[in-house]
């Protein structure tokens, strides 16, 4: 089984729609093998978001992600990766198809719902930022 990482980012968890988002998940098959609720401090994002940084966007993805509550999910299935991808749908809601979670409840490309690990490399990295391997259920 492959692993992923997921993060219900600070406009999902101030609309209240955890519970919708994560009903949502496990309806596609994923499996949930770990979850945090945490706010991110500053230094954590930037160091979350460190590819990104001197990018134009980069303090103002850093502030939004530390201005509010965020669940931070290990997930699991076959393929998982390029499938969770599949689920949360493009970075700008505008773009996302029809029935993706961003599309569904992504306000603009900021504020977008929902991270997701886009390469298996990566996913392994931001699965440990988060979680020590002894908090995922095996």
């Amino acid at each position: 089984m492959d692993r992923t990482l997921a993060i219900l980012k600070p406009d999902c968890t101030r609309r209240k729609l955890t519970g919708k988002a994560i009903d949502f998940i496990l309806e596609k098959g994923f499996k949930i093998k770990a979850i945090r609720t945490l706010t991110l401090k500053k230094e954590e994002a930037e160091a979350f978001y460190a590819v990104h940084r001197g990018k134009p966007f980069f303090n103002d993805l850093t502030s939004y992600m530390t201005s509010g509550p965020i669940f931070a999910m290990v997930l699991e299935k076959q393929n998982c990766v390029e499938d969770f991808r599949k689920v949360i749908g493009h970075t700008d809601p505008k773009k996302a198809e029809n029935g993706t979670l961003r599309k569904l409840y992504g306000i603009n490309i900021q504020e977008n719902f929902v991270h997701g690990s886009d390469s298996e490399e990566n996913a392994n990295k931001e699965i440990a930022f988060f979680f020590p391997l002894i908090e995922i259920i095996t």
